[in-house]
Order: C-alpha cells, then sequence, then structure tokens
C-alpha cells in the first residue's frame, strides 16, 4: 500500500518535529495507511478518526490504547479503566468519574488558581519563566494531587514516576514489560495512609464505595483495583495535561496579535484553550486492537490488526476545519478529537480545560507578553505524549 516515498512512523523524531505535512498527505493519499515495518494500520481523516473511537464492535481498547502496548499484549491487571472495553470499562469508570463530577470541579477552582499565583508571583520582576518547569510541571500534579487525596509533599514523586512511565528512548517504542504493564504497588502506602486519615478524596472514596460488578455481585473494590485506578488517574493527569502548558507558551508567543487580544478581552480564554487542544494536542494518537475485520476505504484491516488513530491529523482535517494549520482564537469548534469521543471520552477533560483557563488568566495578569528561548528549548522523549520538558519565556 505504500505510495512512493510516503511514509509514517510515531517513533521517527524528524517527523515529530513537525508531523502536519506528513499527516496532509495520508489524509490525501493513504487514508488507510499501512506501515509494513512496523506492521499497524493508520487512519488520518476526522471522520475515520472519530467513527472509529466509536466502534466498540470492530475495535477494543482491551490489550491497550497505546500502539507498542498492544504490540507486546502484557497482562492487564484489574482496574485499568482507559484499557477495558464495555460493560467492565463502563462499571469502573462511573467509580472514577466520582472525582470529577461538576461540584468536585468547581470546588477545586479556586485552589488550583491559588496554586497558580503561587507559582507565578515569585517569578515578577524576573526576565524570563519556564511554561513546563514552573507551570506544566506544577499546576496539574497539585490538581490531581488534591482530588485523589495524595499529600502536598508527596505530590512531586508521584509526578516524577508517573512521567517515568511514559518515557522512552527518541526514536524506539516505549518499552512494556508484557507480565506487569500498570505498577499499582507505588501507590499502597498513599492508600494505607488514607485508610487511617480519611478525607474527602477519591481515594476515601474508593475505599468505601460498594457497587455492583459485571457478575452481579454487590461489592467493594479491592486493594489492588485501587492500586489500578489511582496509577492510571496520575499518569494521565499529570503527564497528559503538562504538555498543554509548553504549546500555550509556545503556541501565542507566535501569534502575539492574538495574544494581545486576550488580554484586552478575557472572556476569549475558554476558546483560546480550545482551539490550542486542537491545534497541538498533548496526546497525538490512540491506538485500539481489531477484533472482527473492518473496512475503510474500500480495504479491510484483519482481526488481530493494530490500529493508530491519529488524533492530530484529524484534528487538522480541512474536511472538518476551515484553513485547519492556521491557529485561530475565534474559530467555531464544534468538535475536535483531542479528548476522544465516545464511551472512552477523556475523563480529566473538564480538568484540563479548567488548569489551561487559569494557568493562561494568570499568566497574562504578570507577563501579557514575551517571547520564546527556543535554543533552550527541550522536546519531551516520548510517543505517547507530544510536547515539552522545557519551554522558556523571555519577559519584562
Amino acid at each position: 500500500m505504500t505510495n512512493g516515498d510516503l511514509y509514517y512512523d510515531p517513533y521517527d523524531v524528524d517527523i515529530d518535529v513537525d508531523p502536519y505535512p506528513t499527516y496532509q498527505r495520508l489524509r490525501d493519499e493513504e487514508p488507510l495507511y499501512y506501515n509494513d515495518r512496523l506492521d499497524f494500520w493508520g487512519l488520518s481523516r476526522f471522520a475515520d478518526v472519530g467513527a472509529a473511537l466509536k466502534d466498540l464492535k470492530h475495535l477494543s481498547s482491551a490489550k491497550g490504547d497505546i500502539l507498542e502496548v498492544i504490540k507486546a499484549d502484557p497482562v492487564m491487571p484489574p482496574g485499568v479503566f482507559i484499557n477495558e472495553d464495555p460493560p467492565l470499562h463502563t462499571v469502573h469508570r462511573v467509580l472514577v468519574s466520582r472525582a470529577f463530577t461538576p461540584r468536585k470541579m468547581k470546588a477545586l477552582e479556586d485552589k488550583i488558581r491559588a496554586f497558580c499565583v503561587a507559582c507565578l508571583e515569585p517569578l515578577v520582576g524576573s526576565d524570563r519563566f519556564d511554561f513546563v518547569a514552573d507551570l506544566g510541571d506544577e499546576l496539574p500534579m497539585r490538581a490531581i494531587g488534591m482530588l485523589v487525596g495524595i499529600p502536598d509533599a508527596e505530590q512531586p514523586t508521584v509526578r516524577d514516576h508517573a512521567q517515568r512511565g511514559l518515557r522512552n528512548e527518541r526514536g524506539k517504542p516505549l518499552t512494556v514489560t508484557k507480565d506487569k504493564y500498570f505498577d499499582g504497588d507505588f501507590y499502597a502506602d498513599y492508600v494505607s495512609w488514607r485508610e487511617k486519615n480519611p478525607s474527602d478524596d477519591l481515594i476515601t472514596d474508593l475505599l468505601n464505595v460498594e457497587f455492583e460488578d459485571v457478575s452481579g455481585t454487590t461489592r467493594r473494590l479491592t486493594k489492588e483495583e485501587i492500586l489500578i485506578f489511582l496509577a492510571v488517574i496520575a499518569g494521565a493527569g499529570v503527564e497528559t495535561t503538562g504538555n498543554l502548558f509548553g504549546w500555550l507558551g509556545k503556541v501565542l508567543a507566535e501569534h502575539p496579535d492574538q495574544r494581545q487580544q486576550i488580554v484586552s478581552d478575557r472572556s476569549l480564554i475558554p476558546n483560546a484553550i480550545e482551539e490550542l487542544l486542537r491545534f497541538e494536542p498533548p496526546g497525538p494518537h490512540v491506538a485500539r486492537y481489531v477484533t472482527e475485520g473492518v473496512e475503510y476505504h474500500g480495504q479491510t484491516v484483519p482481526a488481530g490488526s493494530t490500529l493508530l488513530l491519529m488524533l492530530s491529523s484529524a484534528n487538522r482535517d480541512e474536511r472538518q476545519f476551515t484553513d485547519p494549520d492556521r491557529f485561530d482564537i475565534h474559530r467555531s469548534i464544534s468538535q475536535h478529537v483531542t479528548f476522544g469521543v465516545g464511551a472512552h471520552f477523556c475523563l480529566g477533560a473538564a480538568l484540563a480545560r479548567l488548569e489551561g483557563r487559569i494557568a493562561l488568566d494568570e499568566v497574562l495578569n504578570r507577563f501579557p507578553e514575551w517571547d520564546l528561548d527556543m535554543a533552550q528549548a527541550r522536546r519531551k522523549p516520548t510517543t505517547t505524549v507530544r510536547g515539552w520538558d522545557s519551554m522558556p519565556a523571555i519577559v519584562g
């Protein structure tokens, strides 16, 4: 199926620097792409990706949602709800969603703003700050830590553990151990501490909740299930959301006229964050295991295959968005696929949006203008998320 020199590889460092021209060619020339070297199929158009995300008949999350995880086929412990199919996924998702209710988000808003202020205020008067080191590495960690009930002093350790789990050697797949993919044991001490010190947080909720499992049995969660829930939430909430902040600093520095509009009119912030999420998604793709042969563009992807859904490409599809490679804070966005679609829509979407809105508002309160020091910027060495380890800004 390879069309001449058209080649896409999610581990290719050169492609990853700017994947959008390659995505454009995939959408136009091979909307169903097959990489024979790595043995995976890929979808790149918005309509195809959206439909695949909702297709529970042919496509499964039970073997993982990362390309190399599906290939390794590791043993999935109970509770990795992002890697489950209904009805098990539905049961577990309902339990975890207790942490992400509108009431919980509202209660968290003032705390997130206060912490954001505490991060930025000491930097006022200096000539630079780092959108990742000073915000992206801090704010999501504090938000998730407060939400699940991990003590403040321990939150940096949790962040570092979550980040290490998604790092790979540049140009190579993530190393996946077949016999143990998710390590929940790391969180055992926190759960034991919360058993003795209950509070208004997710760990306490999970320790006490009774639910009906897929067999119809009413029971409480096992300790292993709770530990895995925490590992999943910490990984997604800390590492993925953290990438939003590096892109925020970079993209708005490259569009100073639009940044100035936001400075003058803060009501533009919610749509600016939405456009940023479309324009540079922190998670560029997800994968699915093909359980039944499924047809796209006149060809059948056979059962047993791995299918890569290119979210970043879908968000730049001109069949869905007018002039999609243009960043536009005034764009009317009915839907993008950054947070997924359907049963696996990201539980933390509201929290990520909230963090982004608060951070942009508070940054502009102190630094309405900035330039980038790209010579010191550092890309993140991972393929599961796409972003920066450092995005230094020059201010003042």
